[in-house]
């Protein structure tokens, strides 16, 4: 580990954790986090143009894994016909370890449950078993920490293969090894992913009673899930730089996939897209519709915040256990369908040693598949937003739409889809087909349906676009990041479904707000959802953001970007005022006179004809801790 981030980093200033957020991985911090830089600074390492799709150990199995259970499943994988369709990621979760060589600190595997990594000199190696995963035409998947120690050991001790030795043998995470094990499980073991847990720096602090009996050593903890305010950002974040640029030494190829999972603690939300991927949005997802409800709302505000290359993830699917086994299909279907929509990585998360016909019918639906293997890339947005029912809308490459109709609740419930929530002209016919079923539809303005209880209708919709030479921003997510959302001070997102945790049921005061994303940069709404709307003009379309915001957008062969802007009329402060300006290539193209709140809207329409790389930015004079929200309305790029 560098002595970079050995150093315990402190508290920073608000413009410089914004400065660094506003840095990819690897670059140095830049003076003016909102100069234009005609660079995408989304992470351009590693091999994830489509989210990842496989299969993980940990649901079906927790750390009691072994190599006949995983080739096992690899076996259905290949023999179902899983993986011609896109599953090839074999991914061992917790406990395949035995221990940390105190010669040398080279890793050991636990040869009990993985015989064939057993070796003459006794250093062991994962090389047989990724050399077989390979030749089924599969990837392979390994598993750390990166604190000291595992989330076995800190958080399930009392499952089975949990690490051997003394306490120096049992730190089985990156922390001190990072090149050491990044070397050996890829350029030696041959490994195609990783997953990076984080409660080696979440729970084992000096006060611990296992660190007081001295069964580990204390690691100050880095994150605290109940308070960003008390999480040290910056310093979660380097840890996980210092993994990303040892994946690139060791990965001559790129042919790798970096998952972060540190549960949208961190402020995760504002910097992972730029550091993995695919990032954990959320705490563990259990087999129930609720906490699913929880997974979901974690991705479900935050399209701008996944891109290809860097991928939302809500957790595994659970498809096949609990709520969602083959005698709640409708439930089954919803979360195959929801994780489909916001490009989800799908990790199985089922023992296919028992998957019956009817379950890898559901995972292997190839339209459902289509649609999260889309290649625009572009998270379904929210186009109606209720505790009761959601309608998510996802332009496809072909230009055509996707909708799911979701009814959250266990009561059946009407939805009224309309030809404003696709962007589709309202008197032109709009023709739905319906995906698990293949029926088909047509309708003028609005359709009414009738939900069944926890069911989510998908369709593929074609209709006449509103914007007929082109496309609004909030259609393509794909090609527009934020790279400086504004958002000084990280706030936890209270649009997240809260329910009892399962490993904690009703103890303490209840599941309190968590993952910070409150005041992110939204499409549709404002960051903080109201409506957008700027001196009494209502928008129903555009980008909201807070003043002093650094927006990306790519351009290949638009013409023209065109907006009205303004200062939000659900701004707090309504002092300073925001200069708008939009950037090609890096250089000046345009910019509005200085706005306050209450102006009306001001028109920019510009030329980007040749230009690859738009910026977006709203400047106000002083960094304020909690910034106005400003309005890109209608902002669209042109034919």
């Amino acid at each position: 580990m560098s002595a970079r981030v050995r150093r315990r980093v402190g508290k920073c200033g608000a413009l410089v954790t914004l400065m660094a957020l506003a840095t990819a991985a690897g670059a140095q911090p830049i003076a003016d986090p909102l100069a234009a830089t005609g660079r995408w600074s989304v992470y351009a390492h590693g091999n994830a143009p489509l989210p990842p799709m496989g299969w993980n150990s940990w649901n079906a199995f927790t750390s009691d894994i072994d190599e006949d259970k995983l080739m096992a499943s690899a076996r259905v994988i290949v023999e179902s016909g899983l993986a011609a369709k896109g599953y090839r990621y074999i991914d061992i979760d917790d406990g395949w370890w035995l221990k940390r060589r105190a010669s040398d600190g080279r890793m050991l595997i636990r040869t009990s449950t993985f015989p064939s990594a057993a070796t003459a000199d006794g250093n062991t190696s994962f090389r047989s078993l990724t050399d077989r995963l390979h030749a089924m035409g599969l990837k392979a998947g390994i598993y750390s920490d990166i604190g000291r120690n595992s989330c076995g050991q800190v958080f399930t001790s009392t499952f089975p293969n949990q690490p051997e030795g003394s306490v120096a043998e049992r730190e089985v995470g990156l922390y001190g090894h990072v090149d050491q094990d990044i070397a050996l499980y890829f350029a030696e073991w041959g490994f195609d992913l990783i997953k990076v847990d984080a409660c080696g720096i979440r729970g084992l602090p000096a006060s611990d009673p296992r660190v007081r009996a001295g069964q580990y050593r204390a690691l100050d903890p880095l994150i605290d899930v109940d308070s960003l305010g008390r999480t040290k950002v910056a310093a979660v974040r380097a840890l996980y730089e210092e993994v990303g640029q040892a994946l690139v030494r060791h990965n001559v190829d790129n042919d790798y996939v970096f998952s972060l999972c540190l549960w949208g603690s961190a402020d995760s939300r504002a910097w992972s897209k730029a550091v993995g991927n695919m990032s954990r949005t959320s705490e563990d997802i259990s087999p129930t519709w609720n906490r699913m409800l929880h997974n979901l709302d974690s991705v479900a505000h935050r399209p701008l915040y996944a891109h290809p290359g860097s991928w939302n993830d809500p957790d595994m699917l659970f498809v096949g256990t609990g709520e969602f086994d083959m005698a709640h299909p409708v439930e089954a279907r919803s979360h195959m369908a929801l994780w489909a929509m916001v490009n989800a990585p799908l990790m199985i998360g089922f023992d296919l040693r028992k998957a019956s016909p009817d379950l890898l019918a559901i995972l292997g639906n190839p339209q459902v598949i289509a649609l999260n293997q889309d290649p625009a890339g572009n998270q379904a947005v929210l186009a109606y937003d209720s505790d009761d029912v959601q309608i998510f809308v996802k332009t496809l490459a072909s230009g055509d739409k996707a909708v799911a109709v979701l009814n959250r609740t266990a009561t059946a419930t009407e939805a009224m889809l309309t030809a404003d929530h696709l962007k589709y002209l309202a008197d032109r016919p709009i023709t739905l087909t319906e995906i698990w079923q293949g029926s088909v539809l047509t309708f003028t303005r609005e359709r009414k349906f009738t939900l069944k209880p926890h069911e989510t209708m998908l369709f593929l919709a074609k209709g006449e676009r509103r914007l007929a030479n082109g496309q609004f921003l909030s259609e393509q997510p794909a090609r527009v990041n934020p790279a400086v959302d504004g958002v000084l001070v990280p706030e936890a997102d209270p649009q997240v479904h809260r329910t009892s945790l399962p490993w904690r049921g009703t103890r303490g005061g209840g599941e309190r707000p968590q993952y910070g994303g409150w005041g992110g940069a939204r499409l549709d709404t404002t960051p903080y959802g109201q409506a957008l709307s700027v001196a009494g003009r209502h928008f129903d379309t555009g980008l909201g953001i807070l003043a002093n915001s650094r927006v990306e957008v790519r351009n290949d062969g638009f013409r023209r970007f065109v907006t009205q802007v303004g200062v939000d009329d659900s701004a707090r402060g309504r002092q300073s005022p925001v200069t708008f300006a939009v950037y090609g290539d890096g250089k000046l193209l345009a910019r509005s006179k200085p706005m306050r709140a209450g102006d009306a809207a001001q028109r920019l329409d510009v030329s980007v004809t040749g230009t690859k790389l738009i910026e977006l930015i709203a400047r106000a004079p002083a960094w304020e801790r909690f910034p106005d929200p400003v309005t890109w309305g209608e902002a669209a790029l042109l034919r």
